[in-house]
């Protein structure tokens, strides 16, 4: 990918001239090259006559074809253009199917070119490294090799920034295993300036386990969009999963919507492990527990989902099985009770400091045992909101 090509798709005739004025610099030194059109017939005689378009940036609503239609045609050409659509935040039926369709990523109009840049960077970052994926499975000769790229695959899509607001803070890391596992976490940016959630831990490792990983966040980003109900975000990335599941995988999820203006936490949980609430005296419990099992099992479940008000000072604190299950030299796993003592004689100052003293203490933990599992772990502090 020495200078991606993207096709943008958009019938607003301003556009090209605004894309080429906001990305003139990375136009000018070569980082980047546009093609344009303006619907999606265009588009795909484009696409047709050139076949090194690497990404498609293209709006929903548009004459002779859409870009939903357009989506479903962008496979038969290549199925490994990355595609990023384009709509108004208010459509969010329209985001969720061009999600399940296999949209990478999705920005809302009016478009924020800054939100622009970085998410054509993250989707031909990934995009190369999916390349890089192909080209080394025909090469391997060695399963390390095929758990280096899928380390790289599994790194690739956890987020580097985190929302921060008045009343609130937010912080994930995950330290991988040796053996790539399949965890993964995402904060999702939902309406009414909710923050959506989530925590995976997918079955299996290397590569297939990197693919699955991907398509389950992608299918739980597009179906939280679409749903204000944790349950029903579950639900309909089960039923998707489970649909073509032939190697017959699953993932493990904890998904909740934070409404950081009343402190209201909505969650559904498939599987995985429960979140510790850690409350401002010390003082730690667990999230009673909804039921759920894993996703892609059992089609047609229905996911149950609570909610919970969180109070000024409290911490959510949501990780995987690498967390409680890490065993050190004897064999004793960290377990619960070790996770509460973290925060019991001293809280941390923010989601920061809390994710470091959980790493901290399974690390002082594990000593010189090997670590056979990720360890994943994305922390919510909640403040108050006039601080």
């Amino acid at each position: 990918m020495l200078r991606p090509k993207i096709l943008v798709v958009d019938d607003e005739p301003d556009l090209e001239h605004l894309v080429r004025q906001r990305m003139r610099r990375e136009i000018r030194s070569g980082q980047y090259s546009f093609r344009f059109a303006h619907n999606g017939v265009e588009a795909l005689e484009i696409l047709n006559e050139e076949q090194d378009i690497d990404m498609v940036l293209s709006d929903i609503n548009m004459p002779r074809m859409d870009g939903l239609t357009l989506l479903q045609q962008i496979p038969q050409v290549d199925p490994n253009i990355r595609s990023v659509i384009v709509s108004a935040y208010g459509d969010m039926k329209n985001i969720r199917t061009a999600m399940n369709r296999g949209a990478f990523d999705f920005i809302t109009k009016p478009i924020d070119f800054e939100d622009m840049k970085v998410t054509i960077q993250r989707t031909l970052s990934h995009l190369k490294l999916w390349r890089e994926a192909l080209e080394s499975r025909d090469k391997l000769v060695a399963l390390q090799n095929e758990l280096s790229v899928a380390n790289k695959m599994q790194q690739s899509i956890l987020p580097t920034s985190f929302p921060k607001g008045p009343g609130f803070d937010i912080f994930g890391s995950m330290k991988p295993a040796r053996d790539v596992g399949g965890d993964f976490f995402d904060v999702l940016y939902l309406e009414d300036g909710r923050i959506g959630l989530v925590v995976a831990d997918v079955s299996d490792k290397g590569v297939p386990a990197a693919l699955f990983m991907m398509s389950s966040r992608t299918l739980i980003k597009g179906a939280a969009v679409g749903h204000d109900a944790p349950g029903k975000v579950l639900s309909e990335v089960n039923q998707l999963l489970q649909a073509e599941n032939d190697a017959a995988m699953f993932v493990t999820v904890f998904y909740a919507a934070f409404d950081p203006a009343s402190g209201r936490l909505a969650y559904a949980n498939g599987g995985h492990n429960t979140p510790l609430v850690v409350h401002a005296d010390g003082r730690a419990t667990v999230l009673p527990p909804t039921g759920g099992i894993a996703l892609g099992v059992a089609p047609g479940f229905a996911y149950e989902e609570r909610t919970t008000t969180l109070q000024p000072g409290d911490y959510v604190v949501l990780y995987t099985d690498g967390v409680s299950e890490a065993e050190n030299e004897q064999g004793d796993q960290f377990g619960l009770e070790r996770l509460r003592e973290v925060f019991a004689n001293e809280m941390p100052q923010d989601s920061r400091a809390a994710n470091a003293a959980v790493f901290a203490a399974v690390e002082a933990f594990a000593g010189e045992a090997p670590q056979f599992d990720d360890v994943t772990c994305l922390t919510l502090h909640y403040r108050k909101t006039n601080q």
